[in-house]
């Protein structure tokens, strides 16, 4: 059993304010941009943001003290010695507190044409050029031409729109297009998570995924088959708000497919989602992609042959 340490009220609350970002990137941890917030690579179910957590898996969060207990399975004292750097008292970078000004959705500035986007998807992803240029006429899926914030540059993003019932734009997920380097991928400011990027058929069923590039890829997979007679929804990450969203707007559905990644945050997110399917008494199933997630099926699938197509432009 591990000694007793006292810690005074003041030191908690320095540890408690630990900016979570700072503390991981100095324990190596790899952060990816989610919106606002940093998503961990290792853990994709786990946000941070300042000296606050989530985990969306497991529905829990808090600040900085729960965080280190949790990820890396310490006790309270040892979570406060790391969080204030052990004997030494060195203390991490406080996070600031910040009063935020919520920004209103805006879509980023369309760009002319879609070349860009079309060349991405269809030749990098290996998504059917059908599919493709079906949601571009569709309007849930166009180009953006971002400049840089001293107006040299120009950025292209592929972005995929998410509508309301009474078709107004109200979510969109940027995804970088260029295929050297990390690009970026992320939700526009404001979304709004109820509305993420989907389509929606008049059967039955519906087909949840983490990706709108997960989605694309599936559908092109089981093109032959008459798919735009179901629902499909990209959740964007793995909050459950956009599948009950489409649940509540499409009654008719009552059997829900969960696709998401086959890895550990994908296959709790699963079973998660199969929880409170069965609460709203819908039948839940599953289709696992054999490798990590239906884009790398999709390009297995293509076996790296080169695969001819036509842009079609919206």
């Amino acid at each position: 059993m591990g000694k007793y340490i006292h810690f005074t009220e003041e030191q908690k609350q320095r540890a408690n304010e630990v900016d979570l970002e700072y503390f991981l990137h100095q324990k190596g941890e790899i952060l990816l941009p989610s919106g606002r917030e940093k998503r961990l690579k290792s853990d994709h179910s786990i946000t941070v943001r300042g000296n606050e957590w989530y985990d969306h898996a497991k529905e829990k969060g808090g600040l900085a003290i729960d965080f280190v207990q949790n990820f890396y399975g310490l006790s309270f004292p040892d979570a406060v010695t790391m969080l204030l750097g052990g004997e030494s008292g060195e203390v991490y970078h406080c996070a600031e507190k910040k009063e935020e000004i919520k920004k209103p959705f805006v879509l980023p500035p369309q760009n002319k044409d879609m070349r860009r986007t079309f060349a991405y998807l269809i030749k990098h992803r290996c998504i059917d050029s059908d599919v493709v240029s079906f949601f571009a006429k569709e309007k849930l899926l166009y180009e953006s031409c971002e400049k840089s914030a001293d107006g040299t540059k120009e950025y292209h993003n592929a972005i995929f729109v998410g509508l309301d019932e009474n078709g107004v734009a109200r979510h969109a997920h940027k995804r970088g297009i260029y295929t050297e380097g990390k690009s970026y991928k992320g939700n526009i400011d404001s979304s709004n998570s109820c509305y993420s990027f989907h389509f929606c058929g008049t059967s039955d069923q519906l087909y949840v995924f983490e990706a709108p590039i997960d989605m694309l890829s599936f559908i092109s997979l089981h093109k032959s088959s008459d798919w735009k007679k179901h629902s499909y929804v990209s959740l964007c990450g793995l909050s459950e708000q956009a599948m009950l969203k489409q649940l509540e707007l499409n009654p008719q559905i009552n059997k829900v497919v969960l696709c998401l990644d086959n890895d550990k945050a994908g296959i709790q997110a699963c079973e998660k989602f199969k929880n409170l399917l069965c609460e709203q008494g819908k039948i839940a199933s599953r289709i696992s992609p054999t490798l990590k997630d239906f884009n790398e099926d999709l390009q297995e699938s293509i076996n790296g042959q080169p695969q001819s197509y036509e842009i079609k432009m919206a």
